[in-house]
């Protein structure tokens, strides 16, 4: 009989696990309090805590350092990059724009300084090239580069995995949870399962349920604006504050960013602080004024990362008083970047748990490394 498994989460990370789950042959239902739905009819206040709409989203690539830090994050933004080039390429209205990536460091770490060709060769980053100084936009950027990325609308890529999800049998409910518990006392014929049985759960709920105490938010404020950009664009300061831009496509705007204020709750955009990101990206990229030679402003948008503090928490337990969950949640603002990535991890660690692994658990090098 087909494995049976309960996705938590109708986030990127939940839908992505979802899909990836089908495609391994179980039967899949998953659970929410929040789906995929257009982007203006998404609420900001009641639905703050749905991540997945306030993304970007593109994929950024971090070096792993020379100790290997970053290395398991990497691999799986690698994974995810494959997976969205399929997509684009089968599916145009997926969501996807395929474009450039520029970086501009005022104070890079070494991983970068040291981030030669060959070295970019190695870890397979496409259309990488370094920037000559001629090609900064001022003096106080010392390193930057080229390569090869992607970005997406949010709810259109969003809604479209969940049509796929639907479209190949899958179930949704839409339910609240207030622990991970709760979904063991549920009548399980309700959520499409033969037999009254899971055979396991994923916890993609973004938070954890609050229990994990590694897990904080961090706030985000970003600016959306219906000026087009050709390519996405990040640049860090001495500061360590941030200017980007992350185009959405498919009549999205782009998004202007952007802010990381840890354990900050307030939900009220910040006006000071738009002008400020809005100035700082036209310093460093003036071409996104186009002819007009200014900014259509669409909307201030404020979300909350889940964030968790060792890296996002990818590993297997048996609930007592439940069964396995695979837990794959704290991703902080790298959900989209990835998402492909976690959801081959996850599973692996159902079918390492379903064929009998000691515990319960994932296997122990997987759990080793689950902390990215």
């Amino acid at each position: 009989m087909p494995r049976q498994v309960l996705v938590i989460g109708a986030g990127v990370t939940g839908l992505s696990c979802a899909i990836r789950l089908q495609e391994a042959g179980c039967i899949v239902t998953i659970l929410a309090k929040d789906f995929p739905a257009p982007f203006p009819t998404i609420d900001p206040l009641a639905q703050i805590n749905y991540t997945s709409p306030w993304g970007g989203a593109h994929n950024r690539w971090v070096v792993p350092s020379p100790s290997g830090e970053n290395a398991r994050e990497h691999a799986f933004a690698l994974a995810t990059f494959s997976r969205m080039r399929a997509l684009a390429e089968s599916e145009p209205s997926v969501g996807i724009t395929f474009m450039k990536g520029i970086e501009y460091l005022e104070a890079p770490p070494a991983e970068y300084t040291s981030l030669t060709p060959h070295r970019a060769a190695e870890l397979q980053l496409p259309g990488f090239r370094l920037l000559g100084k001629e090609e900064f936009p001022d003096d106080k950027i010392t390193w930057g580069c080229e390569y090869d990325t992607w970005s997406l609308n949010p709810m259109v890529y969003c809604s479209f995995l969940l049509g796929r999800f639907t479209f190949r049998g899958g179930q949704i409910r839409k339910r609240e949870l207030k622990d991970i518990k709760e979904v063991f006392a549920l009548p399980l014929g309700e959520l499409g399962f033969e037999a009254g049985r899971i055979d396991a759960v994923v916890n993609a709920s973004g938070y954890g349920f609050g229990g994990d105490p590694n897990m904080f938010i961090t706030k985000g404020q970003t600016c959306l604006v219906a000026n087009e950009c050709d390519v996405t664009v990040t640049r860090q300061n001495a500061d360590g504050s941030w200017n980007f831009s992350v185009p959405r496509g498919f009549n999205g705007g782009t998004i202007i960013g952007g802010t990381k204020d840890v354990d900050d709750w307030n939900t009220k955009p910040s006006i000071e602080i738009r002008e400020k990101l809005l100035a700082g990206f036209r310093a460093t990229y003036p071409k996104i004024l186009g002819e007009a030679g200014e900014y259509r402003v669409l909307a201030d948008i404020v979300g909350r990362r889940p964030t968790r503090k060792g890296g996002p928490r990818i590993e297997g337990e048996v609930v007592s008083g439940g069964g396995f969950v695979m837990h794959a949640y704290g991703l902080g603002g790298r959900g989209y970047e990835l998402s492909w990535g976690v959801a081959e991890e996850v599973v692996k660690g159902v079918d390492g748990h379903l064929k009998g692994h000691p515990k319960g658990r994932v296997a122990s090098e997987t759990v080793a490394k689950c902390h990215l």
